[in-house]
């Protein structure tokens, strides 16, 4: 689905990013590990077009979009959900996936599979996002994205500040989704239990470059630590 070949990325005259390879599967999760600092971020500022490349290659189902801007990307199916909870703060629940689902065909169906995917946000239609709790946030900027409908999803440390319980319901959303067919995730984060459940291919970053990589699962939990050093 999605591979970033080779990349090399950065900021002014360093380097962050030294020849980097990542691979999404398709219909698959892809999780991509490491301490801050260690170039997450950076990666997936790349991936979108964000940040231009210095050498290396970004490929989408095969396409080379490398020199694609950010609109050019999600037009071909790409999604972003960032860090930090973003929404329409001033909007209530509802007018945040209404701003996204206006203009498709599919736009009321798709509130509503959103809406089935995370049931709470439902019951707070009507709060403005700017009242809901951090986790709440989290969980409609993910279903603002699929209501896109992309093809390949990528969140920015979805558990960063969140409450364990719906840490396990943004996770299960994550597994239930690329189980499906049709999406693929590029999941960027630092949870090492929540990532491993839900990837079927993990990296692991340091210092701008891939220490370790394998595939997904509980199993990899011992060379993903020893990779970390935690």
């Amino acid at each position: 689905m999605l591979s970033l070949l080779d990349v090399t990325v950065g900021y002014t005259r360093s380097n962050v990013l030294h020849g980097v390879t990542v691979e999404v599967p398709t219909d698959g999760v892809a999780a991509v590990m490491g301490h801050n600092g260690a170039g997450k971020s950076t990666l997936i500022r790349a991936a979108m077009g964000l940040l231009k490349v210095r050498s290396g290659k970004i490929l989408l189902d095969g396409e080379d979009i490398t020199g694609l801007r950010p609109y050019q990307r999600v037009a071909r199916g790409m999604a972003y959900v960032p860090q930090g909870q973003q929404s329409f703060g001033q909007l209530t629940t509802m007018e945040n996936l209404q701003v996204v689902a206006d203009g498709r065909k599919r736009g009321r169906a798709l509130i509503d599979e959103a809406l089935e995917m995370f049931p709470v946000l439902g019951e707070l239609s009507s709060r403005k996002a700017g009242l809901l709790s951090g986790g709440q946030r989290q969980q409609l900027a993910i279903a603002r994205a699929l209501i896109s409908e992309p093809q390949l999803l990528i969140l920015d440390e979805p558990t960063e500040g969140i409450q364990p319980s719906i840490v396990a319901e943004i996770q299960q959303t994550i597994i239930d989704l690329a189980s499906r067919g049709g999406l693929s995730v590029l999941l960027v984060e630092q949870h090492v239990g929540f990532a491993l459940d839900a990837s079927s291919r993990y990296y692991v970053l340091a210092s701008g470059r891939v220490t370790s990589s394998g595939d997904g699962g509980r199993e990899a939990a011992g060379s993903v630590r020893e990779a970390m050093a935690i």
